[in-house]
């Protein structure tokens, strides 16, 4: 089973139950859900201020 089957879903879920708005309607809708949120490159990698891997 794919490794992000979850997002390939919820992103088809967004798409069939915002199915009768246009594409740039669509568009602007999901980036209204991500304003304001912020994702830093230390998060992504999983870094910490002194450039060591966070522990888990």
């Amino acid at each position: 089973m794919p490794f992000h089957l979850f997002r390939y879903l919820d992103e088809q879920t967004f798409r069939f139950n915002n199915r009768d708005i246009d594409d740039a309607m669509r568009f602007r809708l999901s980036l209204r859900t991500v304003s304001g949120r912020r994702l830093t490159y230390k998060e992504v990698t999983g870094k910490t201020a002194h450039g060591c891997k966070a522990p888990r």
